[in-house]
């Protein structure tokens, strides 16, 4: 199979057909990243299930789309983009069936770690596609609008999420897919060219694959299991075979021929400093979300549809300012906006400490969520643009797919560790004065990490970026939802986050 010349535009049907498939598939991947949340509490009333059972039902989706989503851009560009994203498509939709009519939360969160494998082959795919499918003028173009108009589909997913569970059930969060899916496959089928990349490697990097995956499940494991069992000998063992497993990994990316992971990218202080930050940025925000969304309904008494919606101006001020800035960055350097970002979100989540019973939208929770926003939209593009810079230009889509791995990670570890530290355990989450005891605990914790974040770009991150020399303003985009997004057709493994 050889790779066709890049052939439609974004003017002409044939591109709006190329547009409309890759926005639909990426932007349910985008949905479910946020739309799960507000699910949480219903789900865990239906099913019985302890707040573990909960973390597992977030974490399980994570874990898998964190493990294998390199591996689902490699297995694009070496197999067809368009074959693994249809692959995926339907695999995420079949998952989200399985999760739809779960009797119970065990069948309930191996769906969702098998949604989380769908989610891998599918979200690489959509923006390579773009890259294959669109002559080099109107590339720019249609980039940014994938990135905005799937923005779009994650800041609504709270809010649609809230109103099918008050019209109907949790369960139709997962079903809704089924429709969107077989749309997204039809015009993929008929309209999407398939591309391939005739340069890459026919080997895989397998051992790397499961090493990564093995470790962040054992560490995962370990964390939400310590919680309720303490230093269990099983408990114990999963950690440090986790532990293992990732220094397994690293042995395996610094010695393969084809590493999923080029090590040598973190040679560059501003790359190996700026994933730093994005770990721990992003794991303050995976546990606060989590957790806010708990608060809202558990201890405030809101609605699922409530809840759901007040957490809008958090997505709304990301898309409306993401991309101001990120040329304010271009024009002055990225330090200050990665300094005063976090300080700036840890404000915001110091105000959360005002949400607790019978708290006031208006009062108590806008002023946070609006904060909390200001400061992750000042960091976000930065953080992602230094991310880049950093890269040699031909490792600009490996290094997207690290950053956003690592944001993944984060999220991950993060909603398995930190809720345990603050106390939230077991059932504590039916008993709206212990969980929120915990829930002010997190809010510091995750302050102190966004803090941290801060404090470590004033002294790691330069002004003058190493590498690649930086794109010009006008052709960069940023995703404001879920995670880093990549700025470059060269996205081998790159989701546009929740």
């Amino acid at each position: 199979m050889t790779a066709p010349a890049a052939q439609v535009r974004l003017g002409e049907a044939p591109g709006r057909w190329v547009l409309l498939a890759t926005v639909l598939g990426s932007g349910m991947a985008f949905l479910d990243a946020t739309v799960v949340n507000v699910a949480l509490p219903s789900i865990g009333d239906d099913l019985g299930a302890d707040l573990g059972g909960l973390q597992w039902t977030l974490n399980g989706y994570t874990l898998t789309l964190a493990s294998f989503i390199l591996l689902g851009g490699s297995l694009g560009d070496r197999l067809g983009r368009r074959r693994v994203f249809v692959l995926g498509t339907i695999w995420f939709a079949l998952a989200s069936a399985l999760c739809g009519i779960a009797p119970n939360i065990d069948m309930l969160v191996g769906a969702r770690l098998l949604q989380g494998v769908g989610g891998a082959l599918m979200t690489p795919g959509s923006l390579a596609i773009i890259s294959a499918s669109f002559i080099a003028s109107d590339r720019s173009r249609a980039i940014g609008a994938w990135s905005g108009l799937g923005g779009i589909a994650g800041a609504a997913g709270p809010f649609i999420g809230g109103w099918l569970i008050q019209a109907w059930t949790w369960r139709l969060v997962f079903l809704v897919n089924l429709p969107l899916a077989a749309l997204v496959v039809w015009i993929s089928l008929r309209h999407v060219p398939e591309s391939v990349d005739p340069s890459a490697s026919s080997r895989f990097d397998l051992p790397g694959t499961l090493l990564g995956a093995l470790g962040l499940a054992g560490l995962t494991y370990a964390s939400i299991a310590g919680g309720e069992h303490g230093a269990d000998p099983m408990v114990v063992a999963t950690g440090v075979l986790g532990v293992l497993a990732l220094a397994g990994f690293v042995w395996v990316e610094r010695t393969s021929e084809h590493p999923l992971v080029p090590t040598g990218l973190f040679r560059s202080r501003q790359f190996t400093v700026a994933n730093i930050v994005t770990f721990v940025v992003y794991g303050a925000l995976g546990a606060v979300l989590f957790l806010l969304v708990l608060q809202l309904q558990v201890v405030s008494g809101y609605s699922p549809l409530a809840a759901g919606a007040s957490l809008l101006p958090f997505t709304l001020i990301m898309l409306a300012l993401s991309a101001r800035s990120g040329a304010l960055a271009d024009r002055i350097g990225p330090r200050l906006q990665m300094t005063a970002g976090p300080l700036i979100a840890a404000f915001g989540l110091l105000l959360m400490l005002r949400i607790g019973a019978d708290a006031s939208y208006t009062t108590d929770v806008l002023p946070a969520v609006v904060a909390f926003g200001l400061g992750m939209t000042t960091l976000v593009a930065p953080l992602t643009s230094t991310v880049l810079a950093a890269a040699p230009t031909e490792h600009a889509g490996a290094a997207s797919g690290v950053n956003n791995a690592v944001a993944r990670s984060a999220g991950l570890l993060a909603v398995a560790v930190v809720p345990p530290i603050a106390g939230l355990t077991g059932t504590v989450y039916r008993d709206p004065t212990a969980f929120s005891s915990g829930f002010h605990m997190a809010v510091w914790i995750g302050a102190g990490m966004l803090a941290a974040g801060g404090l470590l770009s004033a002294v790691g991150i330069s002004n003058q970026p190493e590498g690649a020399k930086r794109q010009p303003a006008e052709h960069r985009y940023y995703c404001p939802i879920d995670g880093p997004h990549a700025e470059t057709a060269q996205s081998a493994g790159v989701q546009g986050t929740p």
